[in-house]
């Protein structure tokens, strides 16, 4: 789903300004542990599945939720990774809509089901090796991607 009824009410009163948006992420490997990234329709970078959250909405569910729109996969967010935001983590959209975005990231699991787009916003879904990742759209510190990182804590900025 592009906006839900939320945030376009929002954009409604506030117009192309920056709205401050807490969101979720999830950082899904598959059993060669790979990550799953996606590409948006017209965008040339590539991101995490993700999407804000929504009112009364935990964030356990919000990723729950934009994951299966985004990929068609249904996870368990099984731990936080990584918490982001300020200014590196600011956007314009193509039609001028300024965000700048509050990320929790998870660690994912696969619970069942094959990438595929539902949702008509992802132009394409693909698993990376973590020493191959292309650009993000979002400037996630590199670390958050290894596998092999003996120190297990929560990354933030």
């Amino acid at each position: 789903m592009p906006m839900s009824e939320y945030y376009r009410s929002l954009r409604g009163k506030v117009g192309q300004e920056l709205l401050m948006v807490p969101s979720v992420a999830g950082v899904i490997r598959n059993e060669n542990h790979e990550i799953l990234l996606l590409r948006k329709s017209g965008e040339e970078r590539w991101g995490l599945p993700a999407g804000a959250v929504e009112p009364g909405e935990t964030p356990s569910r919000a990723l729950r939720r934009e994951v299966f729109e985004e990929t068609a996969l249904m996870v368990t967010p099984e731990r936080v990774i990584g918490v982001f935001g300020g200014p590196k983590y600011a956007f314009r959209y193509p039609n001028g809509d300024a965000v700048e975005y509050a990320v929790t990231v998870f660690e994912c699991r696969i619970v069942k089901g094959m990438p595929r787009s539902l949702d008509g916003e992802v132009e394409e879904l693909r698993f990376f090796p973590e020493d191959e990742l292309p650009q993000l759209t979002l400037p996630y510190p590199p670390e958050l991607f290894s596998r092999e990182s003996t120190d297990r804590r929560v990354l933030f900025e």
